[in-house]
């Protein structure tokens, strides 16, 4: 009964075995090996993007702070939700890989950027003239970080707000898989075609070992990336392991059925929680659930070995009928036998 995190699942056999198979032998370093070269012709097929630039690190931290401070300047403000990752959970990387950028929320109901929003917020960013940060690139987290999912309309009001002004929109896509999964559109369709610069692909929390790809689809910012991944350490020197691994996730379209598994389960775990009379934060549309139900049944499910992740870190004593809220998310190895198990103990 683990639903603590995506992020902690195993990695896929078959992602194993293209380890395995890539120690073999000799093979160039640094992103030199023709693994890499295959995978940016099948990335590039894949996002319908013949031109973009194609890269690979090893944590979706690195990801985000290595294309945005590429996006960035260090005057910039940088518009987010207020629960974007890159705001509460990177530890000031942003920040410091940008030399300085503002992190600057916006209103977000349901965990999604309001446009009307985004627009006032530019608007008065841009007002302060040389005295403040000045608008820079908008970034967008795909599925959100409340498990609701921008559809490609949704994106694209995004970007057609960013475009107003001549910014550049980032897609954080750690869970992009479940979002294509979840609205069931093409990967153009939810990021170019509406209007996003770059993003990043992610595997790490859908069955890789830990890899995510950059893609930017205009290649003129390819160069600094690289510097910026260089320079930040972040370039691997056995970089065959990363090409085998995202090699792995799209033969097939193993990315997507992982994506898909990990929704289905999602999908199961609340409505099974919805008749156990639990409530939703947020409505769950991939895998990652926000629910409130009696302290008492919470007491019971972590007694029973439940393990997931309660708004406020503990649950504690209290009255057992307050309602407290949990985050629970489901990934692509997630038994249907564990669910019910969780269930049963809910419902009592």
């Amino acid at each position: 009964m683990f639903f603590a995190s995506d992020n902690a699942g195993p990695a896929h056999p078959s992602v194993m075995q293209a380890l395995a198979d890539a120690n073999t032998g000799y093979a160039l370093p640094y992103g030199s090996e023709q693994a890499m070269e295959d995978l940016r012709r099948d990335i590039r097929a894949l996002f319908e993007a013949p031109q973009a630039a194609v890269y690979l690190v090893a944590t979706g931290t690195a990801a985000n702070v290595l294309a945005l401070a590429t996006l960035a300047d260090p005057w910039s403000a940088i518009f987010c939700a207020p629960m974007a990752h890159i705001r509460e959970d990177e530890c000031g990387a942003p920040e410091f890989f940008t030399g300085g950028a503002q992190l600057t929320p916006i209103a977000s109901p349901e965990g999604k950027i309001d446009p009307q929003a985004l627009r006032q917020e530019i608007v008065r960013k841009a007002s302060f003239g040389v005295r403040g940060p000045q608008p820079g690139p908008v970034s967008i987290t795909n599925v959100t970080e409340t498990g609701t999912v921008y559809t490609a309309q949704e994106t694209a009001a995004i970007c057609a707000v960013a475009k107003e002004f001549d910014l550049p929109v980032y897609l954080d896509g750690a869970r992009f898989a479940n979002a294509v999964a979840a609205t069931q559109s093409a990967p153009a369709d939810l990021t170019w075609k509406a209007g996003v610069d770059a993003l990043s692909f992610g595997g790490t929390k859908n069955g890789l070992l830990g890899v995510e790809c950059v893609v930017f689809f205009d290649p003129a910012k390819a160069h600094e990336f690289e510097l910026r991944r260089k320079r930040g350490a972040h370039l691997f020197s056995k970089h065959r392991y990363l090409s085998a691994q995202m090699q792995a996730y799209l033969k097939g379209d193993l990315w997507l059925e992982l994506a898909s598994r990990a929704n289905a389960a999602g999908a199961y775990l609340a409505k099974g929680m919805q008749e156990a009379g639990a409530t939703f934060a947020y409505a769950p549309e991939a895998n990652m659930i926000f629910a409130k139900w009696p302290r008492e049944a919470h007491l019971r499910l972590q007694k029973a070995g439940a393990v997931y992740l309660p708004s406020d870190g503990e649950i504690g004593a209290g009255d057992p009928a307050d309602m407290l809220e949990a985050r629970l998310v489901c990934d692509w190895s997630s038994r249907r036998e564990d669910t019910d198990r969780f269930l049963e103990i809910l419902a009592q």
